[in-house]
């Protein structure tokens, strides 16, 4: 599967990415503050030393990210929460989580986290600059740091969703409830009239001749708004799912295939005259891996004659897998966390069917149609 992220390390056991996009905040903000601010903060520097400077500010401030957003991680693993990953992107950072705070107070304690994280930067920066103050480039990195953790703990606050003030909002409407995913339709609708806000803001400033930071909180604003909305949709289709398994929606177990057959065999006499899309790939009397159409666009065409099914499949302890009475809602999420299409279901050590995202999207088309969900 082709990563948008690039593994940079582990902290307290969590995986560290960057996502690509990364890159362009990087080196727009060492642009920034190599032509605007540091000519201001520090005079008489030269041009390599402001670059330099602004080059280290831009990562410093990464990993003030990363310390906030390890804030968030620290404090849901002691709520027994797991952290799949931590990724740096073009807005920052987001943490992972593997679940659902277990409880109003939870998601309030996990999402403030953050921000106060923030602030506590901030102030760290802030007492640097009197051992700083001879000091001129350290001085005007510390400054900086100090105004940039304050503004981001502040930003956060904003109380709409996805934003830490939006979990903190939905923990308050959670706590006052009892309706975990009502409190997450509010606090997200919360987001999208920020986000809107935002974007008119933006909008004005662009109008009013500042065209640059016009666009720069149109294109955050745009971010929240659709980032909220997205969570409202997911919502949605999270009510339709929940009490549903995944027997349910299941479809047949992919058809078996000999580890030696070669891929062009495939394509010819199951793909192309039967739409056969995935195949269980055996070796003597037992299934050794799955091969669907993702494995085989790997191959280049011209080696499917000479590539067989055991060389191309995903072996079969590689493969993710779900229980057939487990929630629906639960597989589909997992599919959408770990990048897969399809997954073997399984009731005990049996292999009972397949389980694809084309399979719960049809499902939740017919649920939509008749209008049904579970009590």
């Amino acid at each position: 599967m082709f990563r948008h992220t690039i593994p940079i390390g582990r902290v307290l056991g969590i995986p560290i990415d960057l996502d690509y996009s990364w890159f362009l905040i990087a080196i727009l903000i060492t642009w920034l503050l190599a032509v605007n601010y540091y000519p201001v903060a520090f005079k008489g520097g030269t041009a390599g030393e402001y670059w330099l400077m602004g080059a280290v500010t831009a990562v410093l401030f990464f990993a003030s990210i990363l310390v906030h957003e390890l804030a968030h991680s620290w404090v849901a693993l002691r709520y027994k929460i797991p952290i799949h990953r931590i990724t740096l992107f073009i807005f920052g950072g987001v943490s992972q989580l593997a679940g659902e705070p277990p409880s109003a107070a939870a998601e309030f304690l996990i999402a403030i986290a953050g921000p106060l994280t923030s602030f506590v930067l901030a102030a760290i920066f802030f007492l640097l600059e009197g051992p700083l103050v001879n000091v001129a480039p350290a001085l005007a990195v510390a400054k900086y740091l100090a105004l940039i953790n304050g503004l981001l703990g502040l930003f956060n606050l904003i109380p709409g969703f996805p934003l830490d003030g939006g979990r903190v909002f939905r923990a308050i409407v959670w706590g006052v409830n009892k309706n975990f995913r009502r409190a997450t339709v509010i606090a997200a609708s919360t987001g999208r009239f920020f986000g809107f806000l935002f974007i008119v803001w933006g909008v004005w400033q662009i109008l009013t001749g500042r065209v640059a930071d016009g666009l720069w909180i149109a294109f955050i604003g745009w971010f929240l708004e659709s980032a909220a909305g997205a969570q409202v949709q997911q919502q949605m289709v999270q009510g339709l799912l929940v009490g549903h398994k995944v027997s349910e929606a299941m479809g047949e177990v992919c058809a078996h295939v000999p580890g030696n057959t070669p891929l062009q065999d495939l394509v010819d006499q199951q793909i192309l005259s039967h739409g056969q899309r995935c195949f269980l790939v055996d070796q003597g009397d037992r299934e050794v891996g799955l091969l669907t159409l993702h494995n085989l666009k790997e191959v280049p065409r011209s080696s499917w004659t000479t590539t067989t099914a055991a060389q191309a499949m995903t072996p079969i302890e590689k493969l993710s897998r779900i229980d057939a009475n487990a929630e629906l809602w639960t597989a589909f999420e997992k599919m959408g966390r770990d990048g897969i299409n399809q997954m073997p279901v399984m009731r005990g050590s049996e292999l009972v069917g397949m389980l694809s995202r084309s399979d719960v999207l049809r499902y939740l088309q017919t649920l939509q149609q008749v209008g049904t969900r579970a009590a």
